[in-house]
């Protein structure tokens, strides 16, 4: 099965960010200041009938927290493959909102993202909560657990979005033999009925608490019992 050379993840919503490729000098950190963790991250694509089926994909973070606080920069490199508008607006916003539900300030931190998959474009932003949910582990010294995933994107008010392709994306996940992945509480309606494959570990989540636990094992809040 060959697959077409595009991946598409559910539209998001738009943030101003930065695109530069390069840190400027006064980024310069020390070592325990510069973490990196490459994630799974689940997707649509199509195969040679045009028929939709699932993708595991990975994600390349670097973590960065400078000495300037001269606010939130998120880069993504423009080598191999690509993302796509809506999901680099997609992955800020979620970024920006899951440190803000974190009560974390994001002014001296630089994210730079890498999709290492020569010619491949990524679209849409249901890969946004997974990415930003490891920028806040990576953030908080902490980091998501082997073969874990999620897909969602995280709304305005701190809880995990709906996406479309789950069952494709899950079908993926088990084929790549994940060992759990998180999905919104909400279905989409574009989803209907579907099954879980035997031994697969499916979990739902609707809030970033259960989700962030669900991926490293640790609690995003301090008091996790009030969220």
């Amino acid at each position: 099965m060959s697959i077409q050379r595009s991946i598409i993840f559910t539209m998001g919503i738009f943030l101003a960010l930065s695109l530069g490729s390069h840190p400027q000098a006064s980024e310069i950190a020390s070592p325990a200041q510069v973490r990196h963790q490459s994630v799974p991250i689940l997707g649509v694509t199509f195969n040679e009938a045009h028929h939709p089926v699932g993708i595991v994909m990975y994600v390349m973070i670097h973590f960065q927290k400078r000495s300037d606080h001269d606010g939130l920069k998120v880069q993504f490199r423009k080598v191999l493959g690509r993302f796509g508008p809506l999901a680099r607006k997609g992955v800020a916003t979620a970024i920006g909102r899951a440190a803000q539900a974190a009560n974390l300030q994001t002014d001296s931190w630089t994210v730079v993202l890498s999709f290492p998959y020569s010619g491949l474009p990524m679209y849409g932003d249901s890969l946004s909560a997974m990415v930003a949910l490891s920028v806040i582990a990576l953030a908080k010294g902490d980091a998501v657990k082997y073969g874990r995933t999620l897909t969602g994107t995280i709304t305005d008010d701190g809880h995990i979005g709906a996406v479309a392709g789950i069952p494709f994306k899950i079908y993926a996940a088990h084929s790549e033999r994940l060992d759990r992945v998180l999905i919104p509480d909400e279905y989409h309606p574009l989803d209907g009925e579907w099954r879980i494959p035997f031994l697969m570990h499916v979990s739902h989540v609707g809030t970033l608490e259960k989700a962030y636990h669900g991926l490293t094992g640790q609690h995003l809040f301090p008091n996790n019992s009030a969220h």
